[in-house]
């Protein structure tokens, strides 16, 4: 008795055709990427600008401090009356630490600024670049 093969034929690619895979739309892939480039360009020009800004600041800042200190040893040694100097030196310390916070807490309120700003437009590409993605696949 011949021998019968009991094995159904498997088409794959007939079994597959039923399955309507998406197509990819690499063009808009590729525009996004581009998008994403020149996003994080701007945002890294910012973030650069912002830095610069506040080392300039800072060094503003530190320079005044120098001067004052400079001014007020020289206050301190050619009093006269000890008393005198003490409260010198007091009050000098007093404007000092003022002046420090007060330069700190400038410094922190650029800083946040300069965040917030760069935050803004990283979090306006992000959305906008999900609310793309959906549409890179093309209907089949």
């Amino acid at each position: 008795m011949p021998k019968t093969n009991s094995t159904p034929s498997f088409d794959p690619a007939a079994a597959f055709a039923a399955f309507k895979m998406p197509t990819f739309d690499v063009d808009a892939l590729v525009a996004l990427q581009r998008r994403n480039i020149e996003a994080f360009s701007t945002i890294q020009k910012m973030a650069a600008d912002s830095v610069k800004v506040l080392t300039t600041r800072q060094a503003e800042i530190a320079r005044g401090a120098v001067d004052e200190y400079v001014a007020a040893v020289g206050e301190f040694y050619n009093a006269k009356d000890p008393k005198v100097g003490v409260a010198k030196q007091v009050a000098y310390t007093k404007s000092a630490v003022a002046s420090s916070v007060a330069g700190a807490q400038e410094l922190t309120e650029m800083a946040v600024k300069a965040n917030a700003e760069v935050f803004d437009v990283l979090t306006k590409h992000v959305v906008e670049g999900l609310d793309e993605v959906g549409s890179f696949t093309k209907k089949a």
